[in-house]
């Protein structure tokens, strides 16, 4: 069975890591057939939304040590460049939203990966683990830099030197990830968000995903520049019309991403 399963449900692309009996962990078929399926998120003009989750009890264990102490297998140097690196590119330039809808454990690269995504959600069983500093390695697959700006300076040290297990109502006090869903509904309740946001301008949502990149590295000046440039590609869409005169006639918008 494939490490990665794929389906487009209602112009939501639903992605699911799929090593159950490894709680998910990546090894490197997982993560190249990962980057695989980004890509065709990106291309594919129905995808309008893309939703991450773990199959079985976990999200993502992080990287399978097996793997790493293997007489023939990658390097530390080609497990990020060649497989978590892309990965947190493609997701971060994705030029649609992405969901992580962490089911269960997400520990080292496997947390990271769903904090880089643009909206990050949790079952009440979810955990989130900067498990590096145990094995005496750093913090990757983008964790130093989102970590901080998610949560700050303090908490980001301390979780990513102390390697806490940080419960997902943690996570969500800290501002870590955006809400908790309780119940057994956690599945079709993180379904429904995406599809929610598979229905809204797509291209709308783009833009603001690159606003919000690239205000990681402007000041202010640049930002207000961007954001005026951003703002007139924005007004140029189809959807921009379609919810200005759905407004006017007092109606419920009908958005095409186009």
């Amino acid at each position: 069975m494939s490490s990665v399963l794929f389906q487009i449900e209602a112009n939501v692309a639903v992605i699911t890591l799929n090593r159950p009996d490894k709680l998910n962990a990546f090894n490197r078929d997982m993560a190249l057939l990962l980057q695989q399926q980004l890509d065709e998120c990106a291309k594919l003009q129905e995808v309008r939304c893309v939703y991450i989750t773990g199959a079985g009890k976990g999200f993502s264990a992080g990287q399978d040590l097996a793997e790493v102490i293997a007489p023939d297998g990658p390097t530390m140097t080609q497990i990020l460049s060649e497989h978590y690196n892309p990965i947190i590119d493609r997701i971060r330039k994705m030029p649609k939203p992405v969901v992580a809808a962490v089911n269960g454990v997400a520990a080292g690269a496997g947390a990271n990966i769903a904090l880089c995504c643009d909206i990050v959600v949790a079952s009440e069983s979810a955990s989130f683990i900067q498990a590096f500093s145990k094995l005496g390695l750093v913090p990757d697959s983008g964790g130093t830099y989102f970590l901080p700006r998610l949560i700050g300076w303090q908490k980001a040290s301390a979780l990513s030197m102390l390697g806490d297990k940080i419960s997902a109502a943690d996570a969500e006090r800290m501002g870590m990830i955006y809400k908790v869903i309780a119940g057994e509904g956690f599945g079709s309740a993180t379904l429904q968000l995406a599809q929610q946001m598979a229905q809204m301008p797509t291209q709308g949502l783009a833009l603001i995903k690159q606003a919000l990149n690239q205000s990681f590295t402007n000041n202010y000046e640049q930002q207000l520049a961007l954001e005026d440039k951003l703002q007139q590609e924005a007004a140029a869409t189809n959807d921009f019309k379609e919810g200005v005169n759905a407004f006017l006639e007092k109606r419920a918008p009908l958005f095409t991403g186009k």
